[in-house]
């Protein structure tokens, strides 16, 4: 009887805990939830959906461009035959005359949304978070962390009580982060267009995205940094994980959040 050759396990990966000195504390394993499918194809596809659906609908008042006593004058008078205000040769109403209403203009009760099954979602997700214990997938996206780092970047619980952002960027720099936050500083862009008279003048980087496990004092001591995200666990989605469906964001999670994480089915 031929003996059955046992399949090579692959050992798991190794995860470093980092301390707030940015030394090595432990090492765990990478939890499972992180061993998921790469379907970039269901990240895209959730990312378009978040994004539609987070529109707010718009558009002008029923009677825009209409608010006038207007009337034609008909031909034979050597002018163009459009609605003219009464008692004045000037043009209104017609869309194509100053002030005129649009032709065809948004309206509230438009479908903007996309749909996606539930079940697509939780994969897109779950890949997402895949994503970003990858370095060759974060590198790809063209974030900057040092060599030999492990992600996504873990660090001990006591860094969930950082309560200044003079501290925050202290510990950043300790784990060798310094280049990533200028990546986003110089990356700071006025926008084109007339987005920068409707608050929001700025295209800004997206940097990091910091994982805690619940509220916290670190939340509005990283939010003021410039590109960082800042998210509880249970809040996490796929825009957040990968920002315009492009997969592998740098993320920075507290021990905590890492074992809540790690808690997800599957």
């Amino acid at each position: 009887m031929k003996k059955v050759k046992k399949a090579h396990r692959t050992p798991a990966k190794k995860l470093n805990i980092y301390g707030m000195d940015g030394t090595v504390k432990k090492q765990i394993d990478l939890p499972k939830i992180f061993e998921a499918d790469f379907r970039p194809d269901l990240i895209h596809r959730a990312s378009v959906s978040i994004n539609a659906n987070s529109r707010q609908p718009y558009a002008p008042k029923p009677d825009a461009g209409m608010r006038h006593s207007v009337s034609t004058w008909g031909k034979g008078h050597g002018v163009s035959r459009v609605q003219r205000l009464k008692g004045s040769s000037i043009a209104a109403q017609s869309p194509n005359n100053v002030g005129g209403r649009r032709a065809h203009p948004p309206r509230v009760d438009e479908k903007r949304s996309k749909k996606m099954n539930r079940k697509e979602m939780r994969l897109a997700r779950l890949s997402a978070l895949a994503a970003i214990a990858d370095e060759q997938k974060v590198r790809a996206r063209g974030h900057k962390l040092p060599e030999n780092m492990t992600v996504p970047i873990v660090i001990e619980s006591e860094f969930e009580k950082i309560d200044k952002t003079k501290d925050a960027v202290a510990v950043l720099e300790k784990l060798g982060l310094e280049d990533e936050m200028q990546r986003a500083e110089n990356g700071k862009r006025i926008r084109a267009g007339r987005g920068k008279m409707r608050g929001r003048k700025y295209r800004i980087r997206k940097s990091l995205l910091v994982v805690l496990s619940g509220k916290c004092p670190a939340i509005r001591s990283f939010s003021n940094l410039t590109g960082v995200d800042v998210a509880c666990v249970d809040s996490l989605n796929v825009e957040l994980l990968a920002p315009g469906g492009l997969p592998g964001r740098l993320t920075v999670m507290s021990e905590t959040a890492l074992d809540r994480l790690a808690g997800w089915a599957a």
